[in-house]
Parts: C-alpha cells; structure tokens; sequence
C-alpha cells in the first residue's frame, strides 16, 4: 500500500511587527486573534503537520494559538529575518515530509481550499514549487517539493524564499488567489481590512 504524500505546513509568526508598532497577530480581527485565521486555515488542510514559528513575544503567540498547532517551534535568529524561520521549518520536517508549504501569519484571507489547491496542483513531484499568484506576482503561501528543502535548511535574511524561487523558476506553478495580496504590516492594514 502506497502512503499519501507527508505535507507539512509552517506557519510564520516570529516576527518583530515594527511596522505595526504592537504584537499585531494578538490583534483582534472579527473576534480573534489575527494569528487565529491563518492557523484554522492550515489545521483545516493539514490537521496533523502544522508547524508555528515564533520569535517575538513567543509566550503571546503561543497562548493565541489555541492549540491549532501541532508543533511549536522558536527560531533564536528571528531578529536576522524571515529567512531564518523558514530554515527552522524546513530543518524540523526536512527528514520527512514530501513537501512543506510556508504560509505567513499575517495573511488572514487565506483559506484551507486554497492551501488544498496547491497540492492539488503538486501533484506529488518532488521538483515542484506551487507559488500563489496575486497582484502579478508569485507568493506566499508557497508548497515546496522535497527537492527544495535543503535550499530552505540555509536561508538566513530577510528575502524569506525568493532566492530558491528565482534560482528554481523553471520548476515553480502557480495558482491564482487574489485575497492572498492582503497581508497585515500595520493599524492601517487592519483598519482597511475591517472597512472591506
């Protein structure tokens, strides 16, 4: 009997929130936290292999987290950026996941049906890269085949994958999702949110 392909997600939430100039995924956004929206989405895709990565006020995220995440990990070197959290995720499940999709904290419209259709369109290949394309890029959340998880196990700055997506262009999809272009970096984002 052959195995479902092992997708283990990791949602980012080690950041500084300089911009926001407060913890902003403690914020509440239609009755939660923000972190809350991004987290049901990936437990809802992926109920047994989300990862949470924290770093700034990690005793804050974590007691917002509910308990959607399965494992917790804290990036030391959030300060370098987000390329470090990606490295974090990338080492706790390189030896066993088929694929890891790498998913911001701060995107709450992304649902689990669009987290499904990325690995509806990875269909299993281990050099496969599934961007999500909004605002005539490609971006997070990203799936990133087995292929590439030692690329992420050595990421450091603060240009998170892009360098594994440019190097790698000729193996990365995409799929369309528009609402993933609303990422939350201050009040004024979260304001404009709740007015839309």
């Amino acid at each position: 009997m052959t195995l479902p392909p092992r997708i283990c997600i990791a949602v980012l939430a080690a950041g500084k929130s300089a911009r926001f100039g407060a913890p902003k995924l403690t914020e509440s956004w239609q009755g939660q936290p923000l972190l809350l929206h991004a987290l049901r989405a990936a437990a809802t895709a992926f109920p047994d292999d989300v990862y949470l990565v924290t770093g700034q006020d990690t005793e804050l995220i974590g007691a917002a987290s509910d308990g959607l995440a399965n494992v917790e990990l804290f990036n030391p070197d959030f300060a370098s950026g987000i390329g470090s959290s990606i490295a974090c995720a990338a080492t706790a499940c390189r030896e066993t996941a088929d694929a890891l999709v790498i998913a911001l904290a701060d995107q709450p419209l992304i649902t689990a049906a669009h987290l499904r259709s990325l690995v509806t369109q990875w269909a299993g290949r281990r050099d496969r890269i599934v961007a999500t394309e909004f605002s005539e890029i490609a971006g997070p959340p990203v799936l990133f085949g087995r292929d590439f998880l030692e690329d992420l196990c050595q990421l450091r700055d603060d240009r998170g994958a892009k360098s594994v997506l440019h190097a790698n262009s000729q193996f990365v999809e995409a799929v369309r999702f528009e609402p993933a272009a609303i990422d939350i970096d201050t009040p004024d984002d979260l304001d404009a949110l709740d007015s839309s």
